[in-house]
């Protein structure tokens, strides 16, 4: 089937599925193949739970008409989105960077969703299936879309970007992670730089952090709206008024300064926050609305939330860690004032290749400088020698959690998702 078959069909039938076990009627199940699975063995149970069609790519599947034979599902899957998306005449901004690129789009969203009818990437659907799957849930109504573009290695930016064809683009920094993909620190610059190598040669705008000399060096010949922390010359400035723990900002605008109060933990959510007035302020959102937005905005998903426990009460970090937001929330936790005894529990950063050992190394000196208590989770942390406890596992720390009660902590939870330190949650 050509794209121009398949996009008819989806026009339709406007509802894409890869899971079988939830297929809404009328919608098609793309059989996609994973490392342990081949989404061809499951293209009879989608059509049976209330898919219309499947698209397959193995001829062996094939029972009737509904089960549509092309030589790659993945391929038809992007293939499919690239069409949709030039149908569309609307503003999309790309988003990408090391650290804050969800948080920064959450709060965008939930700004820019003050004015308009507004698409965003859900959850952390940021790879290779989850632009193409967000791309496809744009309708004629929407007014603008904010696209997620994650990377683990060389040109996966590249590939999304042409897929997406972003209007306008922010990279909210570039740090380490994903070191084992990228191999070095200059190849993570160098893929993120491709958001703004699209949208250079495609007359497109970027918003840019005005304090990030690594951000500015590969932004020249771009249009700009900027925002910064201590360059005064930018569109939208801003500081942090309070942090105990939930983050209070002052920021300005035309030389008029607003104050919002919002349920973010860690001063490092001012990038994220200036950025997301900074985008808002361009679309023509009113300054009033920007900070109603972001006050209001509750972060999910194990990101920067407080909890209360009956014991202790936590700082729950755990969907992702690197060098940076380790280093960052560590500084931010320990200046958190007003709060009970204070300890760390924090999981291994995980695909750091060659320098994973220094990087946890590199942690671990700066827990003794902040003078912090810690339980640290991992293969890396524990292969460390030094003197704070250390689990292999997270169900080894639950073992020693449930016979050694940790009462009366303000704790701060923080890894890679892979440690699953969430799991821990519930016995502290």
């Amino acid at each position: 089937m050509n794209i121009k078959d398949l996009y008819n069909l989806f026009l339709k039938h406007p509802q894409i599925t890869i899971d079988s076990r939830k297929c809404p009627k009328n919608s098609i199940f793309f059989a996609l193949k994973g490392d342990n699975f081949d989404g061809n063995t499951f293209a009879e149970k989608a059509l049976e739970n209330g898919a219309s069609f499947a698209i397959i790519d193995n001829p062996l599947y094939k029972k009737d008409s509904r089960f549509i034979l092309v030589d790659n599902t993945l391929k038809s899957l992007r293939e499919l989105a690239a069409h949709h998306r030039q149908q569309l005449n609307i503003p999309i901004i790309g988003i990408t960077g090391t650290n804050g690129k969800t948080t920064t789009k959450e709060l965008t969203a939930t700004v820019l969703s003050k004015k308009y009818n507004t698409l965003y990437t859900q959850g952390n659907l940021n790879n290779h299936i989850g632009v193409p799957l967000t791309l496809l849930k744009l309708t004629k109504e929407h007014e603008i879309a904010i696209i997620e573009m994650g990377a683990n290695h060389p040109g996966e930016i590249k590939d999304s970007v042409n897929l997406v064809c972003p209007t306008h683009g922010i990279i909210t920094n570039v740090g380490k992670a994903h070191i084992e993909g990228f191999g070095s620190f200059e190849n993570i610059v160098k893929t993120k730089a491709e958001l703004y190598d699209f949208l250079r040669e495609n007359h497109g705008e970027i918003f840019i952090n005005k304090d990030n000399p690594h951000l500015n060096k590969i932004a020249l010949k771009l249009a700009q709206q900027t925002y910064a922390i201590n360059d005064t010359s930018a569109n939208i400035t801003g500081k942090i008024i309070e942090c105990n723990p939930f983050v209070s900002v002052k920021w300005t605008l035309n030389r008029i300064s607003y104050e919002t109060k919002t349920h973010l933990i860690g001063n490092y959510n001012l990038e994220n926050i200036l950025a997301a007035i900074c985008i808002g302020n361009y679309f023509g959102v009113c300054p009033e609305n920007i900070s109603k937005a972001i006050s209001e905005y509750i972060p999910q998903n194990n990101r920067s939330q407080l909890t209360k426990t009956e014991k202790n009460q936590l700082i729950v970090d755990t969907y992702n860690a690197n060098p940076t937001s380790m280093e960052a929330a560590l500084i931010n936790f320990n200046e958190i004032k007003n709060v009970s005894q204070k300890a760390v529990l924090l999981g291994d950063m995980l695909e750091l290749g060659y320098e994973s050992k220094q990087e946890h190394l590199r942690i671990v000196e700066l827990i003794d400088k902040l003078q912090l208590k810690a339980f640290l989770v991992g293969k890396e942390f524990s292969a460390i020698n030094q003197n704070h406890q250390t689990f292999l596992s997270v169900d080894d720390f639950i073992t020693w959690v449930k016979d050694n009660k940790l009462t009366g902590y303000t704790l701060l939870i923080k890894g890679s998702h892979g440690i699953h330190l969430e799991k821990a949650i519930q016995y502290l």
